[in-house]
């Protein structure tokens, strides 16, 4: 069915691509850069030279003002000419008029009708912009007006032809820039949206063909050890993740048929007998069957609470505990138990040791491996039971002197259900290493099996849970609705 859905999927529009977006977000950013760098350009030229220009025609202005206090008016005049001797460029523009308009003394015989009439009393407004015929030329003029005391009209200005012809220069540059700058940044768009496709394709290839059943494929990676490495490498360990979840799945599926398969026909063997047999015969087979569902009750309760730690789902639980009396209890309890089997039990434990984690799975990991000692130590063999700490690590360590495992069984110790040879005819479903692997997991930290008495037969076996001494509470979350599970007896 999820292969059809991805099959009938619809190829989205271009507006809708990633890759679409990505590219507009790059043409928008490279043409915004572009804008900004073309008007820091214009505003450093054109403007400038505006700027200049405006300066220069005021700094005239003033200095003329400051002649006529000195000198009057022939103090003005004096100047004027002396200006226009001194201009090689042929731009400066003055003219003088008295009070009835006969030009005193500058170089603008005619005077614009824009200038007629007593200048406004808004600086802004006295600036004007005209285009006047020179030496047979049309040219353009910045003027500037301004009433002398005695009456006299003065106008100061400067030819900005040549400025005008930069900066018309100065905008065709920028316009054929701004042309080049788009067809770059569409160019640019296209290969950014090809390059997001190029390496999103095989992990949406990927997922397609997991999606249609093929679990084992995994996103290739480039050796860049760029995001998109680290989100296939990301992917590939969830799909791993998913993929030993799968195969426990359907391990746990054939286990949980193979060994429920013999209790319930042994149940069921025994209800037929009893069918046929006295009520002694019958209240026995009855009493049997109902020890049998004891049994496959006590193995989907260990199931549960395995997949209750495998899922974080028991995290909600945790809290400061002194782990020491719980250890205490566990020990003295399987004491008994280890002394009717001919084994002695030995603890090396510290005073206290404050620990954050859920008290009640940590007890029952350890009980699995004070069980499964007493099972496997040979009537006379010791078991030892110790902690030792470190500022990194806390190692809860169970050792026998019975078999141990071979190397080959270590490895698949912990998969639910797995018995080793050695194990065959020992009483247990080959849950409870499965549990405490769990449980350690859930803490932060790994169960470790290794010979207990290298170099001697038998081996023996320590089992030790690896733990954070440093875990911190978790979150608080939403209460988990779940019931607590009971103990497993696995």
């Amino acid at each position: 069915m999820i292969a059809d859905e991805v099959r009938r999927a619809p190829i989205p529009r271009l507006v809708d691509s990633a890759g679409f977006r990505f590219a507009v977000f790059f043409a928008g950013m490279f043409l915004l850069g572009g804008v900004a760098f073309a008007g820091i350009v214009w505003w450093n030229t054109a403007g400038g030279l505006d700027r200049q220009t405006d300066s220069a025609i005021r700094a005239d202005v003033r200095t003329f003002a400051e002649r006529f206090r000195e000198a009057g008016r022939d103090g003005v005049i004096e100047a004027i000419a002396f200006r226009l001797l001194r201009d090689s460029d042929n731009q400066d523009l003055y003219r003088l008029t008295d009070s009835r308009g006969r030009q005193l003394a500058g170089n603008l015989n005619v005077t614009p009708e824009e200038l007629d009439g007593p200048p406004p009393e808004a600086e802004p407004l006295r600036w004007l912009r005209v285009a006047l015929l020179r030496e047979g030329m049309l040219t353009e003029a910045r003027l500037y007006r301004a009433d002398l005391p005695n009456g006299d009209r003065l106008i100061v200005g400067r030819d900005v032809e040549e400025r005008l012809r930069l900066r018309e220069l100065l905008a065709r540059g920028l316009g054929w820039a701004a042309s080049a700058a788009c067809i770059i940044a569409l160019v640019g768009a296209l290969l950014i949206r090809k390059a997001l496709q190029a390496r999103l394709r095989p992990a949406a290839e990927t997922v397609t063909a997991i999606a249609q059943g093929n679990l084992s494929q995994r996103v290739p990676l480039s050796g860049r050890e760029d995001e998109f490495d680290r989100l296939g490498r990301t992917l590939n360990a969830m799909l791993d993740r998913i993929g030993t979840l799968m195969a426990g799945i359907r391990g746990v599926s054939d286990a949980i048929a193979h060994d429920l398969r013999t209790p319930v026909a042994r149940a069921r063997a025994r209800l037929e007998e009893a069918l046929e047999g006295d009520p002694e015969t019958m209240r026995g087979a009855i009493e049997q069957g109902i020890t049998d569902l004891d049994g496959m009750i006590r193995i989907f309760h260990a199931v549960l609470r395995i997949t209750e730690a495998e899922a974080g789902a028991r995290r909600a639980a945790f809290a400061p505990f002194d782990l020491i009396p719980l250890l205490v209890d566990a020990a003295d309890l399987y004491d008994a138990i280890a002394e009717a089997s001919g084994v002695r039990l030995e603890t090396d434990l510290p005073d206290s040791l404050i620990l954050t984690g859920d008290r009640d799975l940590l007890v029952q990991a350890v009980a699995n491996l004070l069980d499964n000692a007493v099972k496997f130590s040979p009537p006379g063999g010791v078991i030892r039971l110790s902690v030792a700490t470190t500022e990194e690590t806390l190692r809860i360590t169970v050792s026998d002197e019975g078999p141990g495992l071979p190397a080959a069984d270590r490895a698949r110790a912990g998969e639910r259900f797995f018995r080793g040879d050695n194990a065959r005819a020992t009483p247990g479903y080959g849950l409870g290493l499965s549990l405490v692997r769990a449980v350690a997991g859930l803490h932060g930290g790994e169960l470790l099996l290794a010979d207990a008495r290298p170099g001697h037969w038998p081996p023996g076996l320590a089992a030790t849970i690896v733990l954070d001494p440093n875990l911190t509470l978790p979150v608080p979350a939403t209460p988990p609705s779940g019931r607590k599970a009971e103990d497993s007896g696995a």
